[in-house]
């Protein structure tokens, strides 16, 4: 077992153990049994054995100096500062720790608390001199080491942290197990083979392990060296037959480096032991995919997804890959089948409802994915997104009751958001109840403030709400500052000058709206529409007909066609303006003086 680094409590009775120092034994008499002749030391090493004499004189001075006395109040003031550190009030056991070092400070003890309390502080200089002190009064005990190892790993210091590991597996007995913190420390480096040879010289003091396995594979993959990658993989699953993740792992390192038939060969051995297994199926269906095998590929995904055990956060990541795809008709109902089986295989499960809906409404399911978004709502109604979702297809499909319904229940959980006023607002505009569509557009519109888009968005809508209203002044300034905002706002140009031309009012500012207008959309029939009844009701006759022609070209809107009608009698052709008057009636949408049109073959206005 890998003792931690980070255990730095010492029990207290190494406060009083003596130093541990080797006893010089006597030369034995007679001839030296190595030489006769005694080597010259250098100038160097004689100054090293200086100093060191002098290092030990000055140690052997000082402990002769303390006196019991001293002894027994440094060992008391260690203890208050030991109990200290456990209530974790540091700065007092520093101060009694201190104290016990003033009156002992050669106690390799003492000094490797002080660099524990500096460094559980932040405090990492001091920390780094004391811990370095107490390897150096005791050199055979690791946690001195480890400690010293763990400051310069804090301040980044990998290579200073190794060299501390290396000294402590060579000069402590029984610390090989420290061989795996020092390949960490390589490997946090970068040092490659360095972290290898640590990893191998720990393999032959406790043997193989799996961990370790794991790691030299990693290694040799950043190496590119793949064969001996795949050699310690086809080590575990032999050390481990009943172990399915091996045999899985060593399958996806084959398709990473694209050797498919390998990858299929070990993902069916796999599946032999295990023939549910999800992942299998998943390395499979990537590996005939890419193989060309489409067939395959769909079968081995859909037999992974119908497992629980794949989850629904894998299935969630593995259709939003689908999603980024949409539409393209040769995924797209493999992407349908695979949110259906989300949703079946996980029923309980949101965001198996949520992308469900989010895969139909880009295959432009609309219905079907805003029942899946519904169902989300059902199960955890606190996402925004889906409401929004949800009523923008009510919108889409023009469904008022259903607008109306989702938008209240929205506006009960989000009564701030300004989007689901708007479209409570479009809801009631859908139904005819234009004096409630302005309360809902009022309000939302107050909440836009900071969205001047949206708050143009609100005056369009408030524009066509007060002209049912018949309040035409509301009306014309919410127009106006809707085309303050965009010039070029479609629908605000569009309604604004029809409006007008039905009122007769401000017709020349009508006509410059709608011209703009079709320069914008030249092949849009609403807009010839209306850029040709402005025209007639400017009784331009005859410029009037060719916008219209155009329009009935491009659109058998009932309106079109009547206003087309119109402006033929006006120009005299009767039997046509009948004509279209009658094709105007069939098509629907038509003003309710038609009848009398078509009876009396006669224009009324």
């Amino acid at each position: 077992m890998i003792r931690s680094a980070s255990t730095l409590l010492l029990a207290l009775g190494l406060l009083v153990a003596g130093p541990v120092c080797a006893q010089q034994q006597p030369a034995a008499p007679g001839k030296p049994a190595a030489a006769d002749k005694p080597r010259k030391l250098t100038r160097k090493e004689r100054k090293e054995m200086q100093r060191q004499a002098a290092l030990e004189a000055a140690k052997a001075q000082q402990q002769s100096q303390i006196t019991e006395k001293d002894r027994e109040l440094s060992a008391a003031y260690f203890v208050d500062g030991v109990k200290f550190m456990l209530l974790e009030d540091y700065p007092k056991a520093l101060e009694r720790l201190l104290k016990a070092y003033q009156l002992d400070p050669n106690n390799a003890a003492i000094n490797y608390k002080i660099a524990e309390a500096n460094l559980l502080i932040g405090n990492l200089k001091d920390a780094g001199n004391f811990a370095q002190a107490a390897v150096r009064l005791d050199g055979k005990n690791a946690y001195y080491y480890l400690i010293l190892a763990q400051i310069y790993a804090s301040q980044k210091q990998f290579t200073e942290a190794a060299q501390v590991y290396t000294k402590l597996i060579q000069d402590v007995p029984d610390s090989k197990s420290y061989l795996f913190n020092l390949a960490e420390l390589y490997l946090a480096q970068g040092k490659l083979t360095d972290a290898l040879t640590a990893f191998e010289q720990a393999e032959k003091e406790f043997g193989p392990m799996d961990e370790v396995s794991f790691k030299k594979q990693q290694i040799y993959l950043k190496q590119n060296n793949l064969d001996k990658a795949l050699q310690e993989g086809e080590a575990l699953i032999t050390a481990n037959p009943d172990e399915v993740r091996y045999v899985l792992a060593q399958a996806e390192m084959y398709a990473a480096n694209n050797r498919l038939p390998d990858a299929i060969r070990v993902a069916q051995q796999a599946l032999r032991k295990e023939p549910e297994n999800p992942q299998a199926h998943m390395i499979l269906a990537d590996a005939y995919r890419q193989q060309g095998n489409a067939t395959e590929s769909e079968k081995q995904i859909k037999q992974a997804f119908e497992s629980p055990e794949l989850s629904i956060d894998q299935k969630v990541r593995i259709l939003v890959d689908y999603l980024k795809q949409l539409p393209n008709p040769a995924i797209q109902q493999t992407a349908l089948e695979l949110a259906d089986i989300t949703t079946k295989v996980h029923p309980r499960e949101a965001k198996a409802f949520s992308v469900a809906g989010d895969v139909q409404l880009l295959a432009e399911q609309k219905p079907k994915a805003r029942t899946s978004y519904l169902q989300a709502l059902r199960l955890d109604n606190s996402h925004y997104k889906i409401w929004q979702q949800v009523v923008l297809i009510d919108a889409e499909l023009a469904q008022s009751d259903s607008l109306l319904k989702h938008t209240n229940q929205a506006l009960e959980l989000f009564p701030n958001q300004a989007v689901f006023w708007f479209y409570n607002g479009v809801g009631h505009t859908f139904a005819k109840q234009p004096a409630k569509a302005v309360r809902a557009f009022e309000q939302g519109k107050k909440l836009a403030t900071d969205n001047p888009e949206l708050a143009a968005q609100f005056d369009t809508q408030l524009g066509d709400a007060y002209n049912e209203l018949k309040e035409y002044d509301k009306s014309d300034a919410a127009y106006d500052a809707a085309l303050t905002f965009d010039a070029n706002n479609a629908q605000a140009l569009n309604n604004y000058s029809y409006y007008l031309s039905l009122r007769g009012k401000n017709l020349p500012k009508a006509r410059d709206m709608a011209a703009k207008l079709i320069k914008l959309f030249p092949e849009n029939g609403t807009y010839l529409d209306t850029y040709g009844w402005v025209l007639y009701q400017l009784k331009d006759y005859a410029n009037a007909r060719q916008y219209l022609e155009k329009a009935v070209r491009t659109s058998r809107d009932g309106t079109v066609l009547e206003h087309y009608g119109d402006v033929l009698y006006q120009l005299g052709d009767a039997a046509a303006a009948v004509e279209h008057w009658q094709q105007a009636k069939k098509a629907g949408g038509t003003s309710a003086l038609i009848d009398r049109k078509i009876k009396d073959r006669k224009l009324y206005e």
